[in-house]
């Protein structure tokens, strides 16, 4: 009941910022606009935290190329927004974005049809995460590819597609992706109105998220996950189908990663290829690790924690904070093997 109570105090301090930030700034309560922007982009950290927590601390299946899921999820909806620049078309042929036109192109590619309707780039935004991590979790989980192997294949993948998307003939804007969004769904993106929302649908989404997660990990199949994570040969040995269950999660799990990339995007007003860097995808496996493996909570209390610290660090001494995330790497696992929650629980007089 404490730790419910804990997290309803969380989630309405958090709903109250908006609210706060429309104070005038005169206002010792005023929350300043770049503060609900960090914030805003911390909560979907926390849901692609989420999303790493139910793949690696559950199943045991650790993904170091979950950026990639997130960044295609944000370029579905870049995409989008992309397409509502200008003017939507004349007499049915659809006017090319700006890039398009300054590399040449003749018409609009065929894979960007469909993407003027939100409903279907929203759509897109989860089925092309799932469907890349369909077919890579296929081919792994039934070679029985696990450990330190998966991991190679997952950060080989997002690597190339960072390599892929920085090409101009991609269609995707090259290294500078897609930026100078003006509207989402008949609201202008610059206006507070407009960010409240965002801000607080991406809270909603969090929530949701977390709920569904918490509710997946007691139920029977989250039992036989966790059971897969620690003993893989002894539950196949028990007649369990441990391709499909290490796939159905997967695939949820990269799903998940995908609207968070969809929510980030109108939130801070840019995606290029730079989000595909492996370095993104070892740093959700630093906010789940430092957070606490296996929690959920702990999944969403390390995105905070260590993003805080990157905001502070990155303006007092930027040149040390890769320095101070490759010791968070090394430092975790040997002195916090249990994260933050296995620290509040020790202190708590709980089982770690």
């Amino acid at each position: 009941m404490t730790r419910r109570i804990v997290l309803l105090v969380a989630v309405l301090l958090l709903a109250a910022l908006p609210v706060l930030n429309a104070l005038p700034s005169s206002n010792p309560l005023y929350v300043s606009d770049f503060l609900v922007s960090i914030i805003g982009k911390w909560i979907c950290y926390a849901i692609l935290a989420l999303a790493l927590d139910l793949a690696w601390g559950y199943a045991g299946i650790l993904s170091l190329g979950h950026g990639a899921f997130f960044a295609l999820g944000g370029y579905a909806i870049g995409m989008h927004l992309m397409r509502l620049i200008g003017p939507r078309g004349v007499y049915g042929h659809p006017v090319l974005p700006d890039f398009m036109v300054f590399l040449g192109y003749q018409q609009l590619p065929w894979f960007w049809l469909g993407f003027d309707w939100f409903p279907f780039a929203f759509l897109m935004a989860l089925v092309v995460p799932g469907l890349l991590a369909l077919v890579v979790g296929y081919l792994a989980f039934r070679s029985r590819i696990t450990g330190v192997y998966l991991s190679i294949i997952t950060q080989a993948l997002t690597y190339a597609l960072m390599l892929a998307f920085f090409r101009n003939d991609m269609g995707f804007g090259g290294n500078n992706g897609f930026t100078d969004f003006k509207e989402l769904l008949g609201m202008p993106l610059n206006s507070g109105t407009t960010r409240a929302i965002l801000f607080y649908a991406a809270l909603a989404v969090l929530v949701l998220v977390f709920l569904l997660c918490s509710w997946l990990t007691r139920t029977k199949y989250g039992r036989v996950l966790t059971a897969i994570r620690d003993a893989e040969s002894r539950v196949r040995f028990l007649g369990y189908d441990v391709t499909q269950h290490k796939l159905f999660v997967f695939v949820l799990s990269a799903m998940i990663a995908g609207l968070a990339g969809a929510l980030y995007v109108p939130l801070v007003g840019i995606i290029n290829p730079g989000e595909f860097s492996p370095g993104n995808s070892i740093e959700a496996v630093v906010w789940v690790a430092f957070g606490g493996r296996g929690t959920l909570v702990g999944a969403v209390l390390g995105a905070f924690s260590v993003n805080a610290l990157k905001t502070w660090l990155t303006s007092v001494a930027p040149d040390l904070w890769l320095i101070a995330l490759g010791c968070l790497f090394v430092a975790v696992p040997l002195l916090l093997p249990k994260g933050l929650i296995g620290i509040l629980r020790r202190q708590g007089g709980k089982k770690p």
